[in-house]
C-alpha cells in the first residue's frame, strides 16, 4: 500500500519557492498491495468495491410523463427526466431509504412522492400517473347599437381581471379568457354617451351575454386650439400638454405643428417640452368660447451644456495596459486603458464621481479616486498596479509497493468531508500541485490509489491553511 504522503502550500508570487510540507499516511487500498521495511514483518489486506444498484418506472400516461423531472432524496440526490414514453432511471443507488417524487408544469401526479427500500437489488415499478391541470376560462360578449355609435367604440373591462377592445363594425364586442368573477364594463367613443355608462357582469361558470349598450350622439360643439413652435429644428417631435378645462397631451409634426381638438368652452393653459430646448414663452394661458383658437406660437431655443474630461494612467504598463476603469456617481460609464496604461473619459457634465480599476492579476493602490468636475477637465487621477500574489498547495506521497494504474486526489473545505475529486486525470506520480486554492481558506485533502480493478478508500486526511 502507499507509504507517507505530504502536502505543501505555496502563497508565492513572481520567482518564490514552495514554503512548507505536511505529510500523511495512505490509508488501505481496496487493492491488495504488499507494504514493508528493514525488520519488520509485512501483511496484505483487500477491499471490495461497493455494489450499487438502480431505481426505475414509469409515468403514464405518456403525454404526461414525457419530460417530467424525477427528485429523489434520502441517502443520496439525483434527479433523472422522463423519456417520451414517460419511462426513467435512477443507477448507481447505493442501499438505504429514499423519497422519490415527480414534477412538470401544468401537472399533478398520483401519488405526489413514493418511499422506496434499495435493499442489496434493483427496484422496478415506481409508477405514477399524471393528470393535466385544467383551468376553463369563459366570455363576457354584448352589442352596441345604433351602429353608427358602436362601431369602433373603446369598451374597457375592469373587476376581477382588466382588458380592453374595439366594438367591431357592426358594434358587437367580446372579452374571452375570463376566469370567474365580477366585471365592469364600460364603453366609449367621442361625441357619444352611452345608456346605461357602464354594466356589471358576473362570470360563474358559464359564459355571459347580451351585456348590451345605446349610443346617443352628442349635440354640444367642440373646438381646437393650436399653433407651431419654430424653428422646426426644435419644434419637430416636443411635447405640448394641455390643462384647464380639459386635460391632454399631443406631440408636434416635424414642421413643429401642434393642434388639440374636441375641446368645449373655457380657460386652457399649453405647455411645450423637450429635452435639450428651452421654450419662449414657457407656456400659454388661452380660451375658448365658441370658436377655434389658433396662433398660440413658442420659439424653441436649443441648450448647449459644456461637458469636461477625467483622465489618468495606471503603471506599471504590465499592469496598466488593457485595464478597465469603471467611472460611477454623477454618471457611469467604463473605458479601457491603452498600452500606455493611459484612460480618459470625455463628455462629463459637472459632479462627483469615483474611478475605479480593475484588470486580472493585479490589485490596485489605492483601489478608487475620488474626483470632482467644477467647470473644468480633471487629470492626473493615477494608479499603481501591482501583481497579485498566486497560491497553491503541493501534495506528496511515497508511491503503492503494487502495481496501480495511479493516485487521485480529493479535496473539501470541511473537515471530514464531503469531497471533491481535484484531478481530472490520473495521476502517475507522487506529486500533485493544486492552484485553484483561495486565500484565507482552508482545505482538506485525501488521496486514493486505483487500478483497472477499482479505486481503494480515501487516505486518512491532512489540511492546507491557505494564508
Amino acid at each position: 500500500m502507499p507509504g507517507n504522503m505530504g502536502i505543501r502550500r505555496d502563497n508565492t508570487g513572481v520567482g518564490q519557492r514552495p514554503s512548507r510540507l505536511l505529510s500523511m499516511l495512505l490509508a488501505p487500498l481496496a487493492l491488495v498491495f504488499m507494504a514493508g521495511c528493514a525488520g519488520i514483518v509485512s501483511r496484505q489486506t483487500s477491499q471490495q468495491v461497493p455494489t450499487t444498484y438502480s431505481l426505475s418506472g414509469a409515468i403514464t400516461p405518456s403525454a404526461g410523463g414525457a419530460a417530467a423531472t424525477l427528485t429523489l432524496t434520502g441517502t443520496a440526490t439525483a434527479t433523472a427526466t422522463a423519456n417520451a414514453s414517460g419511462a426513467f432511471t435512477f443507477t448507481g443507488l447505493a442501499s438505504g431509504t429514499y423519497t422519490l417524487t415527480p414534477t412538470r408544469t401544468g401537472y399533478t401526479f398520483a401519488p405526489t412522492s413514493l418511499p422506496v427500500t434499495v435493499s442489496g437489488a434493483n427496484v422496478t415499478g415506481m409508477n405514477f400517473t399524471a393528470t393535466q391541470q385544467v383551468n376553463p376560462t369563459f366570455s363576457i360578449t354584448g352589442t352596441i347599437s345604433p351602429t353608427a355609435g358602436g362601431s369602433g367604440a373603446t369598451v374597457t373591462l375592469s373587476g376581477t381581471s382588466s382588458a380592453t377592445t374595439t366594438a367591431n363594425g357592426s358594434g358587437v364586442y367580446t372579452f374571452t379568457g375570463l376566469a370567474n368573477g365580477a366585471y365592469t364594463v364600460t364603453p366609449s367613443n367621442t361625441g357619444y354617451t352611452f345608456s346605461p355608462t357602464s354594466q356589471l357582469a358576473t362570470v360563474n361558470g358559464a359564459n355571459v351575454t347580451g351585456i348590451n349598450f345605446t349610443a346617443t350622439q352628442g349635440t354640444t360643439p367642440t373646438f381646437s386650439i393650436g399653433g407651431t413652435i419654430s424653428p422646426s429644428s426644435g419644434g419637430s417631435g416636443a411635447t405640448l400638454t394641455l390643462t384647464g378645462a380639459a386635460s391632454a397631451t399631443t406631440t408636434a409634426n416635424s414642421a413643429g405643428v401642434y393642434s388639440f381638438t374636441g375641446l368645449a368652452n373655457g380657460a386652457y393653459t399649453v405647455t411645450p417640452n423637450r429635452t435639450g430646448y428651452t421654450f419662449a414663452p414657457t407656456s400659454k394661458a388661452t380660451t375658448v368660447n365658441g370658436a377655434n383658437v389658433t396662433g398660440v406660437n413658442f420659439t424653441a431655443t436649443q441648450v448647449t451644456t459644456p461637458t469636461f474630461s477625467i483622465s489618468g494612467t495606471i503603471s506599471p504598463t504590465t499592469g496598466g495596459s488593457g485595464a478597465t476603469v469603471t467611472l460611477s456617481g454623477t454618471a457611469s460609464a467604463t473605458t479601457t486603458a491603452n498600452t500606455s496604461g493611459v484612460y480618459s473619459f470625455t463628455g462629463l457634465a459637472n459632479g462627483a464621481y469615483t474611478v475605479t480599476p480593475s484588470n486580472t492579476g493585479y490589485t490596485f493602490t489605492p483601489v478608487s479616486q475620488a474626483a470632482t468636475v467644477s467647470g473644468a477637465n480633471v487629470s492626473g487621477v493615477n494608479f499603481t498596479a501591482v501583481a497579485a500574489q498566486a497560491h497553491s498547495a503541493t501534495l506528496s506521497w511515497t508511491p503503492s509497493t503494487s502495481a496501480v494504474a495511479g493516485y487521485n486526489v480529493y479535496r473539501a473545505t470541511v473537515s471530514g468531508g464531503p469531497y471533491t475529486l481535484v484531478n481530472t486525470s490520473l495521476i502517475t506520480v507522487e506529486t500533485f500541485t493544486d492552484t485553484s486554492v483561495v486565500a484565507g481558506q482552508t482545505y482538506y485533502y485525501v488521496t486514493t490509489a486505483a487500478d483497472g480493478a477499482g479505486e481503494s478508500v480515501y487516505s486518512n486526511q491532512v489540511t492546507a491553511v491557505i494564508p
